[in-house]
């Protein structure tokens, strides 16, 4: 097995002096959370729905460096977003979607500028999903944050990370053992809850879940999981040798929250509406208006009943699944050319029947797909900002990676030139779980 790269001593060393100086300790008393993110090759769009879906992280992510406050104040500072984030854990918190100010609401205001002015509220979240569990949390954090640079709001679940780091970080400095499932619920509480994103526990349960060098595939309905492993290098005949891979992840320049998109919450709605049809039209009144309740057979006996949005809705979803399961095969035998083959037929779907994506995303997605060594691609996260991501072939990643910025550049070269060069397109390797150093 490869041995992880991130994160390195030098950036522990640099997250452990930061909190050293803002505390007033020792290095050696401060703590790292280690928070990946996270792509899903399969999968897309139908963790809401109760799907199965496949998911790793990778070696880039999120560190909170953080010590116990001694009282009950929390204390952040980030390295992505301007001023300093203090807060009282005792304070009883209150959705922020109910509590956002007029200042935060103005029409005036940028995206980007609500951003630094609540980049805290992933850890009021925080304290919110562990308060309204019962957990007793009595102490607070001294921390500094920061993400893989030039990767936040990227589409790689740079949000969903932020949140377990906070969870984690909350956890160890109030000595509480909190299973990695149970966290996964958190999680969704501070999304779902407090932020009012109706996303599923896909990007969660990755990061929470996922170990280096193995898909995590999870059905979001039953929240099984389970990890799915390569063949070893031993099992393969000499003739048939795989080729080393790697990821390409390549950023369009779009950066737009969830929460400020209806985009996403809408097609949420849509797959729900063309489950309630479908559950109704088989006689089934019960059941929760979601596609994972629906009998393959009885989409296929009703979707003629379908109005065409939410025909193309419920297709992707079923498609999709079926996608998961070749995948799981493909994966399984070390097919990664046929694997590759499916992460590019949902980047299809994605674009053609769950109609996400815009113009400079799917632009990038076709440029990856005629990149040297690319043996699959499609968008990373919901697929209305961010990045899109591709299965490579580990000698031709460079040269796929260059092919990717020359091509991109030519058809958005007002987006293109917000990405610096070194982070436009970069290769990368498996990662592990979330954890504490």
């Amino acid at each position: 097995m490869t041995e992880l790269c991130w994160p390195s001593d030098t950036e522990l060393n640099e997250m452990r002096e930061k909190v050293s100086e803002m505390a007033n300790v020792n290095k050696e008393d401060v703590r790292v959370v280690v928070s990946p993110y996270r792509i899903c090759p399969l999968g897309a769009h139908i963790d809401h729905q109760g799907g199965t879906v496949l998911a790793m992280t990778i070696d880039k992510g999120i560190l909170l460096g953080f010590t116990p406050s001694g009282s009950d104040e929390f204390v952040l500072r980030s390295g992505q977003f301007q001023g300093e984030v203090t807060f009282r854990v005792d304070e009883i918190q209150q959705p922020w979607q109910t509590t956002k100010t007029k200042h935060d609401n103005s029409a005036e205001n940028s995206s980007e500028q609500r951003e630094q002015c609540n980049w805290g509220r992933y850890a009021r979240g925080a304290v919110y999903a562990l308060q309204s569990r019962g957990h007793n949390i009595s102490k607070g954090i001294i921390g500094y944050i920061r993400g893989s640079e030039g990767l936040d709001s990227s589409g790689l679940s740079s949000s969903a990370a932020v949140g377990v780091a906070y969870l984690l970080a909350l956890e160890h400095a109030n000595n509480l053992e909190i299973s990695p499932t149970e966290n996964i619920e958190y999680d969704r509480l501070i999304e779902n809850e407090y932020l009012g994103l109706k996303n599923g526990i896909m990007d969660q349960s990755a990061i929470l879940l996922s170990f280096h060098g193995c898909l995590m595939c999870m059905n979001c309905k039953t929240k099984e999981y389970k990890l799915i492993h390569r063949p070893k290098m031993q099992d393969y005949k000499e003739s048939e040798q795989p080729k080393a891979t790697k990821m390409l992840l390549a950023l369009s320049g779009l950066k737009q929250a969830l929460t400020t998109n209806p985009g996403y919450n809408k097609r949420v709605a849509e797959c729900k509406e063309a489950a309630q049809i479908l559950l109704e039209a088989s006689g089934d009144y019960e059941a929760e208006p979601i596609l994972s309740n629906v009998a393959p057979e009885v989409y296929e006996a009703h979707k003629c009943k379908l109005e065409p949005d939410l025909a193309k809705r419920a297709e992707h979803y079923f498609s999709e699944n079926m996608r998961v399961m070749k995948g799981i095969e493909a994966w399984e035998r070390g097919s990664l050319e046929d694997f590759g083959i499916l992460i590019a037929a949902s980047g299809r779907s994605s674009i053609q029947n769950y109609e996400c994506g815009s113009e400079p995303l799917i632009q990038l997605y076709e440029i990856l797909l005629r990149a040297p060594g690319v043996l699959g691609a499609r968008f990373s996260g919901a697929g209305f900002r961010g990045c899109c991501i591709a299965l490579v072939e580990e000698a031709l990643a460079t040269e796929a990676a260059s092919f990717v910025r020359r091509e991109y550049l030519k058809v958005q070269p007002e987006l293109a030139s917000r990405i610096g060069r070194d982070t436009a397109v970069l290769v990368c390797g498996s990662g592990d779980c979330a954890r504490v150093i």
